[in-house]
């Protein structure tokens, strides 16, 4: 056994990475802390081929050192846009037809093991401390939760934004051609 070598993997170049199709999803970051959380999840969006990234309010946006330290370069292939409230981009996604699915833990939420996905989709991460802003569930179409068993009442939100993202990519069977 060995590794692979970055030849080995095949990866597309930056220009040919924007220019392949990308899975019907936005990622929209409400009121995210930390750059370090961002960046992360621009490097998760580049590895599933998400559409785009939102980011609002006090969200960090590029280019910033810290974001970058994580991102590894994602935030020059991953499409992103600046809102300066959540309520702007939720309600641009809507008029663009998006169905637009918090994930938070409520009254309401659905497990994500029985979500049926929608054909467009904006995916809601929270601030690392509120969550999703009442604002955004206000907004939504569904609000989804990761079942937990641990003591914990949360995961990170890079790591959330992991799970959610993978679970969306293996449904929309996503394959660069």
């Amino acid at each position: 056994m060995r590794k692979l070598s970055m030849d080995e993997l095949n990866r597309p170049d930056i220009a040919t990475f924007r220019n392949s199709g990308k899975i019907p999803v936005v990622v929209v970051l409400d009121n995210i802390r930390s750059f370090s959380n961002v960046g992360s999840i621009f490097r998760t969006a580049d590895a599933f081929c998400i559409e785009a990234i939102h980011l609002c309010g006090i969200t960090g946006c590029p280019p910033h050192r810290e974001i970058n330290k994580t991102a590894l370069g994602a935030t020059e292939t991953v499409s992103w846009k600046y809102f300066e409230t959540i309520n702007q981009s939720l309600i641009y996604l809507k008029q663009q037809h998006y169905s637009i699915i918090a994930v938070e833990q409520t009254t309401n939420s659905i497990p994500l093991t029985e979500i049926q996905w929608p054909t467009s989709l904006a995916l809601v991460f929270g601030n690392e401390v509120e969550g999703v802003s009442y604002e955004a569930l206000n907004l939504s179409d569904t609000i989804i939760e990761i079942p937990q068993n641990g003591t914990k009442h949360s995961l990170n939100v890079a790591v959330c934004a992991g799970i959610i993202l993978w679970d969306s990519f293996k449904h929309f069977q996503y394959k660069i051609v």
